[in-house]
């Protein structure tokens, strides 16, 4: 299993929006990098939910449910079907990522605005140390 993360500002889509919907067809991805990212999911991974613009924190898991497909709106950006899986008992916040200094190689912290990447592994564990209920 691999492990992603999806960023979305809160008033767009939220972890309120996927726990109350089920699932949702995750798009509007065009970066390239991030496109890869999508693109090379596969079902059963897991993505974490960053709520972005000034929430700044990992807040939520879903499960990818689907093969990524081409977006029919945009040929240049690809599609992937979430499925809500749990939410963070205790998000982890940009800050605390960064005051960790574990993680300074990683995309969230040297690429602010991309959208969508993979996930460390040692980000899954340092996750699952604040949060050891959650369904990581």
């Amino acid at each position: 299993m691999n492990y992603f993360l999806a960023k979305s500002e809160p008033g767009t889509y939220s972890i309120d929006d996927l726990e109350r919907d089920g699932k949702t067809v995750w798009d509007g991805v065009t970066n390239p990098q991030a496109v890869r990212a999508i693109r090379s999911m596969k079902p059963g991974d897991k993505v974490f939910i960053y709520h972005s613009g000034g929430v700044s924190a990992v807040v939520g898991v879903a499960t990818v449910r689907s093969e990524p497909r081409n977006d029919p709106k945009n040929s240049k950006s690809a599609i992937v079907d979430l499925e809500f899986a749990a939410r963070l008992e205790k998000p982890v916040s940009l800050a605390e990522i960064k005051q960790s200094n574990q993680f300074d190689d990683w995309a969230l912290v040297r690429q602010g605005r991309l959208s969508t990447m993979a996930v460390p592994p040692k980000f899954v564990a340092w996750v699952r140390k604040h949060n050891p209920s959650a369904d990581i």
